[in-house]
C-alpha cells in the first residue's frame, strides 16, 4: 500500500463550522486517513460564521491574489490557513468578499437560498484547483463531498487533464441529505464553463437545480460514495442510473469506517 496524497474537499469541517453532518466526516477521516500514514491536505470556504481570530485564520499570502472567473467577472482569491486543535491537521479556506463575509452559509436569516449560490461553489471549486496548483502539490486523491465540491470532477476531467499536477488524480464524490428546491438563472451553464467544456458536457446541469450538481458529481467522479441509506425517491432513482457505469458505496460511518475508506483508495488509485 503506497502513501497517498489526500486532498478533502467540503463546504464545512468542525470545529471551525458545523451546520451538517459534512462536518464532522471531514474532521474524523482525513485525521484517520494521516494516522495510517496518509498525507492530507483540507480546503474548505471561509464562510463569515467563521470566527477568524477565535480559530486563529491568517492569511497564506503567496497563495492569495489569484483572479478567479466566474462567467464574465473575475473576483479576488484569499486562501487563509489555521489548524485543527488536538490534531496535526492544517485547514485551509477560500476567501472572497463579495462570497463569504455574510453572516451565513446558504441560507440567510429568514432561511432565503442565497441567489448567488451557484457562483460561489463555482467559485470555490475553481479556487481549490488553482489553490492545490499553487501549493505545487499534486493529489493522488480528491474526495468532493456535498453538491458545493461536484464540478471539481469534472474540471479535473477537461479543463485540467493535461495538467501534470492531476495527470493520475482520481476522484471520489460523496452525497450527503442536503437537497434544496431552488432553481438557478439561466445563465448558470455560462458561469460554469472553463477551457475545454463543451456545451453537451453541461446536459445534466440544464435543469439548474440541486439534481443538476448532484449529477454533474456523480457523471465525472471516478468513485461514489452515498453518505445515507436513506435519500429521497428522486435521488435514489439517480444512484440507479448511474449504478450502471460505476459501483456506488455505502460505508457505514461508524466501525471499521477508516478501513473501508482506505481500501478504497489504494484500490482507486491502483
Amino acid at each position: 500500500m503506497s502513501k497517498l496524497r489526500i486532498l478533502y474537499v467540503a463546504s464545512e469541517i468542525n470545529p471551525f463550522l458545523q451546520t451538517s453532518e459534512v462536518a464532522d466526516f471531514v474532521r474524523k477521516l482525513p485525521q484517520a486517513m494521516q494516522e495510517r500514514g496518509m498525507e492530507i491536505r483540507i480546503l474548505v470556504p471561509r464562510f463569515g460564521l467563521i470566527n477568524e481570530r477565535k480559530n486563529r485564520l491568517h492569511e497564506v499570502v503567496r497563495l492569495s491574489g489569484i483572479n478567479i472567473a466566474v462567467g464574465e467577472e473575475e473576483k479576488p482569491l484569499i486562501i487563509k490557513v489555521a489548524s485543527v486543535p488536538s490534531a496535526k491537521l492544517q485547514v485551509y479556506f477560500i476567501d472572497n468578499e463579495d462570497y463569504f463575509h455574510r453572516k451565513s452559509v446558504f441560507f440567510d436569516k429568514e432561511n432565503r437560498f442565497h441567489e448567488d449560490n451557484d457562483e460561489r461553489a463555482i467559485f470555490f471549486c475553481k479556487g481549490v484547483i488553482e489553490t492545490v496548483k499553487k501549493l505545487g502539490w499534486s493529489p493522488d486523491i480528491v474526495h468532493c463531498n456535498d453538491w458545493m465540491t461536484s464540478l471539481i470532477p469534472m474540471y479535473l476531467k477537461t479543463t485540467y487533464k493535461n495538467d501534470p499536477m492531476f495527470k493520475d488524480t482520481k476522484t471520489v464524490f460523496t452525497v450527503y441529505n442536503s437537497f434544496f428546491s431552488h432553481k438557478f438563472d439561466e445563465n448558470l451553464l455560462d458561469k460554469v464553463k472553463m477551457i475545454d467544456i463543451e456545451d453537451e458536457m453541461l446536459t445534466h446541469l440544464k435543469s439548474a437545480d440541486y439534481e443538476g450538481f448532484i449529477k454533474i458529481g456523480l457523471e465525472y467522479a471516478d468513485a461514489i460514495i452515498k453518505a445515507d441509506e436513506d435519500f429521497s425517491e428522486s435521488l435514489n432513482n439517480l444512484f440507479e442510473t448511474f449504478d450502471n457505469n460505476k459501483k456506488i458505496n455505502f460505508i457505514e460511518p461508524n466501525g471499521n469506517f477508516s478501513d473501508s475508506y482506505y481500501n478504497l483508495y489504494n484500490e482507486l488509485f491502483n
